[in-house]
């Protein structure tokens, strides 16, 4: 057992590569960056024992590298990694979108043909009245009718 730890000494380096080499690839199956940040701090831990650092010195350096990529670094990562443009489904996916008048569409009662169906619809202005095909845009959708306004 003496000459695990005589090897260790001589070799801190290897031990902390071969820690992080773990930890990293261990990083693939849990996809969470925690294991990576710990990586990290054992790929310090060795650069640090093969400056000729003691155990105790890498050990720290390890630690507070691991803490530091814990606490700073990962949470931007993490960010970074979850935006992405929020999926619209539904009637949402509908705002904004443009449309095509088939009659004429009114603070009441219209018809217009929106994503290739016919949906009811009525003027977002009740004074403006929209005539048979008009490109139009929808502002919201009420239920099952579509509030447009003349597109530009």
């Amino acid at each position: 057992m003496d000459g695990f730890w005589e090897w260790l000494g001589d070799n801190a380096w290897a031990a902390w590569l071969g820690l992080g080499l773990v930890l990293a690839t261990a990083e693939l199956v849990s996809l969470d960056l925690v294991l990576l940040m710990l990586a990290v701090g054992a790929f310090a831990g060795a650069g640090s024992a093969a400056l000729g650092a003691s155990i105790a010195v890498s050990a720290v350096v390890a630690i507070v590298v691991s803490l530091a990529m814990l606490f700073l670094a990962r949470p931007s990562m993490v960010k970074k990694l979850h935006r992405g443009p929020e999926l619209k489904t539904g009637t949402k996916a509908l705002v904004g979108a443009s449309g095509v008048t088939l009659s004429e569409v009114d603070a009441t009662q219209g018809q217009i043909k929106l994503g290739g169906e016919t949906w009811t619809a009525r003027s977002f202005d009740p004074s403006v009245t929209i005539g048979p095909g008009t490109k139009v845009a929808v502002f919201e959708i009420d239920g099952a009718t579509a509030v447009v306004y003349p597109a530009e």
